[in-house]
């Protein structure tokens, strides 16, 4: 749905369209929304699709867990892929009948902590509302992007400045290593991911091997990126040839 390396949001539905239009109406589309429903308002009901998946960790909740969402039609007439308690409805001595979805996948104990986590995450999420968090990270979003298209050296790898964008920056530095920049930013208290981030096939459509990425959430702020800004030209500086020189002393 989102890039986790682009920021950019893709139109859903309408590929979802596309795609059922030139020749595979019957095709079964799963949705990675894991960088979406996070930060977004996400309707399944206009997006087409037959199944959705989102990660706990990356919306307040415990690691460990998530969800995933699936059309209640396809989902019971879908085989279990695991046998445990809880997902049998009847046992026979030759053959089983299964509990109607989800419980026909959600076999054996369940991930007790873990679900009150994610719930408790949920209703954290929503009592703040998500149009209020969607429209903060987009305001975010453009002043980060205005900000990093001010640091001299760089490459900002999706959408331009003036394009929706979410509230991330992936990035390639001259000179720089992103993992020795990575490195050199978690010593001055700034965290960020440097590598493929799971998506070496576009790494290497861009032509680069790693980059580098910063990441907002609601709970940031303009100050935070503003200071972000100035550890960043002043690590560049001193790893690489020093194209941020117009910086003061350090």
């Amino acid at each position: 749905h989102v890039s986790n390396v682009m920021a950019c949001i893709n139109p859903v539905d309408e590929i979802v369209s596309q795609t059922r239009s030139l020749g595979a109406p019957d095709v079964k589309i799963i949705l990675d929304s894991c960088q979406s429903v996070p930060h977004m308002p996400v309707d399944v009901r206009t997006l087409g699709v037959d199944f959705i998946a989102a990660s706990g960790h990356k919306m307040c909740g415990p690691t460990g867990i998530g969800f995933l969402w699936g059309k209640e039609d396809i989902l019971n007439s879908m085989p279990p892929y695991m046998g445990g308690g809880e997902m049998i409805d009847e046992v026979f001595m030759d053959r089983s009948t299964y509990a109607k979805a989800p419980a026909r996948f959600e076999a054996g104990t369940p991930a007790i902590a873990q679900v009150i986590g994610l719930g408790a995450a949920i209703e954290y999420l929503n009592k703040i509302g998500m149009d209020r968090i969607d429209a903060y990270e987009k305001e975010l979003a453009a002043y980060f992007m205005k900000r990093m298209s001010e640091v001299k050296g760089i490459t900002i790898l999706g959408p331009p400045v003036g394009i929706d964008r979410a509230a991330i920056v992936s990035f390639v530095c001259d000179g720089v290593h992103p993992s020795d920049l990575s490195t050199f930013l978690d010593m001055e208290g700034v965290a960020i991911r440097a590598g493929h981030h799971c998506c070496q096939p576009l790494h290497r459509a861009l032509g680069y091997s790693h980059s580098a990425r910063a990441s907002l959430y609601f709970y940031n702020t303009k100050e935070e990126i503003d200071s972000f800004i100035d550890i960043l030209r002043e690590t560049l500086s001193f790893l690489g040839d020093g194209t941020n020189d117009d910086i003061d002393d350090f």
